[in-house]
């Protein structure tokens, strides 16, 4: 293993959206594709961090191999000797890692983290696990183990690797070099351009981010609904009085969302699409083409997913955990070694 590291993951807590799909998990297999030539790519399912947030336990197990499906149904290539996937509790490195990183990370500095304030907030203190809090330290831990230099993040989860690089420099500089350090988010988001980051947004409320969590289910599509729910769902979602499209995610956030998923639904540049339907004012018109769309590509999406090999899959799995477990536990060494709880020598 003599090439760079790419870590990303992508948590199974449930189904996944259209926005998960379209924003996260296609440019994932995209990237892992394009750059498997010249670096491992590390693809992992974060299954520890999957519970920091209630969630329903009877259905974890399963939720984690669907996910896995669900790579493989978006293009994942698994014989592909470059790129492994892997669930992350099959490591036990990452929970072991993360209790050192714990006793060297302050109490203010977890407590500072965006993501962990707005969650905490919406959960209430008392429903707040320890788990939520600590969920930066894991996510370093996951980076460090792979000795990983990129990692695709979006906004929300650049605070997390600002993190990692702190304590992996702080240990280091106490320590001697126990970890590579991943690079500076700017560095990062040069790396992998722009297209890291991208939101879909909600069907009835299009000012916010499509999510896992919405309730009502009514303005998000997973990828298990119902092709003709799913249609149903576009043909609902909220637009405005304005009775004329144009893209002005400002002014016009639903047209505007509809654009969007239009032409990825397509595989098309936006301003192919928005040229197509600009200036039209039959809304329903409009609609009825991006409920077609979404409703054969859901029927196409699923057909593969059914198509899955699970004895291949599951083949994948645990040849990239015993590979990974090799580095991973090398790296535990060198950290258990500097803390004193192993012999310099072994």
């Amino acid at each position: 293993m003599t090439k760079p590291t790419i870590l990303t993951g992508l948590r199974a807590n449930n189904d996944l959206t259209i926005g998960n799909y379209f924003g996260a998990m296609l440019p994932m297999i995209d990237m892992a594709k394009q750059k498997s030539a010249d670096y491992q790519i590390n693809m992992f399912i974060p299954d520890l961090h999957s519970f920091t947030t209630p969630i329903d336990h009877a259905q974890l197990y399963d939720q984690i191999l669907h996910n896995a499906r669900l790579f493989v149904a978006a293009g994942l290539p698994l014989n592909n000797d470059s790129i492994y996937l892997y669930r992350q509790s099959y490591i036990s490195a990452h929970s072991e890692l993360t209790w050192i990183l714990d006793c060297f990370t302050g109490f203010g500095e977890m407590g500072r983290m965006i993501q962990f304030k707005d969650k905490s907030a919406s959960i209430g203190a008392d429903r707040t696990s320890v788990g939520l809090f600590n969920y930066p330290v894991l996510m370093a831990a996951d980076i460090l183990l792979y000795n990983a230099e990129y990692v695709p993040v979006g906004d929300d989860q650049s605070q997390h690797v600002e993190f990692t690089r702190d304590i992996g420099e702080r240990m280091n500089a106490r320590f001697g070099d126990i970890f590579t350090v991943p690079k500076p988010v700017k560095e990062q988001h040069a790396f992998f351009g722009k297209d890291q980051g991208l939101r879909i947004k909600d069907l009835v409320t299009p000012t916010k981010k499509m999510s896992k969590s919405d309730d009502s289910g009514k303005g998000v599509i997973f990828l298990g609904d119902e092709p003709s729910e799913a249609a149903k769902k576009i043909m609902s979602a909220t637009t405005d009085d304005l009775a004329e499209i144009h893209f002005d995610r400002e002014k016009q956030p639903g047209i505007s969302n509809l654009l969007e998923i239009l032409s990825l639904l397509r595989g098309q540049p936006l301003t192919e699409t928005i040229a197509e339907f600009e200036g039209q004012t039959r809304y329903g018109d409009f609609k009825k083409v991006v409920a077609n769309e979404m409703e054969a590509f859901l029927a196409e999406f699923q057909t593969r997913l059914a198509a899955i090999n699970d004895a291949e899959l599951l083949q994948k799995l645990e040849a990239s955990e015993r590979t990974l477990t090799t580095t991973a536990n090398a790296t535990l060494l060198r950290a258990q070694q500097a803390v004193g709880l192993r012999p310099k020598e072994v």
